[in-house]
């Protein structure tokens, strides 16, 4: 057995949205910190990296039942096999490849986001030296509230009897990254996120299981995490 299905979303920013850019050619009273953006719009943009990483992450957090994780080469197989490995050569572990395909997110409403204001905005913070009062103040950019990214996801359908755990898998990552954050500086408030919108097609090959089921698998990610309301 062997397809590929499509699975798509949009993901809802809750609280400004932090996931750094390089600052290395910054002008003199720029932003410390900007967003990453894609080069051809200039608008601000989503890594299928950092969802991949975060999703990853909090899984394996999950299954593990401890906050201290192993190295991603010796996660389970059930992670393993959705997100790949880079093997161990030292241990004997090959590379395996991911079934779980990210692209990269990018706006969906940024005409709106413009007419709203803009699509970023800057937020003072300063830390302050307990023992010398001295403060460090810096400028960090942030994706707006509001603003709507297009998630693509691609799986492959390689086993039937793990099809149904992994997409069980997928959206118990999603509903955990819903309670959590995306992105930097997240104990202080930011990138507080919600999924919704959720459609699956099969695009190659045939699925054993009911598209129908997969979907509701996925959907119960849209009404899940205390933030869900904020936007």
């Amino acid at each position: 057995m062997y397809g590929k299905i499509f699975i798509k979303c949009k993901m809802k920013v809750l609280t400004g949205m932090h996931i750094g850019g390089s600052s290395a050619f910054s002008a003199i009273g720029a932003v410390d910190s900007p967003v990453i953006r894609d080069s051809f719009t200039g608008e601000p943009m989503l890594p299928g990296s950092s969802l991949k990483g975060k999703m990853r992450t909090l899984l394996a957090k999950s299954i593990k039942y401890h906050y201290i994780t192993q190295e991603c080469a010796n996660d389970p197989e059930e992670i393993t096999r959705l997100f790949g490995s880079a093997g161990n050569s030292k241990k004997g572990i090959n590379p395996k490849a991911a079934r779980l395909q990210f692209a990269d997110a990018f706006l969906v409403n940024a005409a709106d986001l413009k007419k709203r204001g803009g699509m970023t905005e800057v937020k003072f913070e300063n830390t302050i030296s307990r023992l010398t009062a001295v403060a460090n103040p810096r400028q960090i950019e942030r994706v707006v509230r509001g603003s709507e990214f297009a998630i693509n996801m691609v799986y492959d359908m390689e086993d039937q009897a793990v099809l149904k755990i992994d997409f069980t898998n997928i959206a118990k990552a999603l509903k955990l990254l819903s309670m959590d954050y995306l992105g930097g500086h997240g104990s202080r408030g930011y990138g507080k996120v919600a999924f919704a919108d959720f459609t699956v097609e099969v695009r190659e090959g045939e699925c054993p299981v009911d598209v129908n089921t997969l979907l509701n698998m996925l959907k119960e990610v849209e009404e899940y995490g205390a933030f869900s309301l904020q936007a």
